[in-house]
């Protein structure tokens, strides 16, 4: 596939056990800042170093447990209506469908509201240079104002991609705070990495 890449990830806890954390009532960080950690993942075929690798578990949630493991947030893994498959090509053909329609794929598990956090991190695979079009769907269904996004990616080779631009259109009245880039290859390794980003941001439980 050339010019299209995309980082998978998986969610391995169950929706009810992903929405059960983000409606119960938004407990406090050590910062005193309520966090929800709101993130979209893909298992299966995955690039990997120019080829082809299989992902029980995907990167982002690799970043995501990493993240969660160092702060007190709750934690809520955005599935979509019509999965994504697992099959590497399939899903890039269906990244660019959506990206080139601006779609909004259904999400099966919406938060009923995002009201009581402070902060939110919006964590996601870069896809083709952007988040997974279901980002654009959570984005737009909540009002941010007030409230401080992080975004957070696993990527091949876009970094943040348009995350940041995307997500300050999506959410007027937020402040868009630093975000973390993490290489999908390398994710198992950066915990040093999301420490210094979570104290940069002032959320790391020391």
């Amino acid at each position: 596939m050339t010019g299209v890449q995309i980082a998978g990830c998986s969610p391995s806890q169950s929706s009810d056990a992903a929405s059960e954390s983000s409606e119960r009532p938004a407990s406090a960080s050590g910062s005193g800042k309520r966090i929800l950690l709101a993130y979209f993942s893909r298992p299966g075929e995955n690039y990997y170093y120019g080829k082809r690798t299989n992902l029980r578990t995907g990167n982002t949630e690799v970043l995501t447990r990493m993240i969660s493991g160092h702060i007190e947030c709750d934690v809520h893994s955005i599935e979509a209506v019509d999965p994504y498959s697992d099959d590497y090509d399939a899903t890039a053909a269906r990244n660019v469908r959506e990206q080139d329609a601006d779609a909004r794929p259904a999400i099966a598990n919406p938060p009923s509201s995002i009201e009581r956090y402070d902060v939110v991190l919006l964590a996601s695979p870069i896809w083709n240079v952007r988040a997974p079009m279901i980002m654009s769907t959570f984005a737009d269904r909540y009002d941010f104002r007030g409230k401080t996004v992080h975004p957070v990616t696993t990527y091949a080779m876009s970094g943040l991609g348009t995350t940041e631009r995307d997500y300050a259109g999506a959410c007027p009245g937020a402040t868009i705070g630093e975000g973390l880039a993490v290489r999908g290859e390398e994710v198992r390794k950066a915990d040093a990495q999301v420490r210094s980003w979570l104290r940069r941001i002032g959320v790391l439980q020391d």
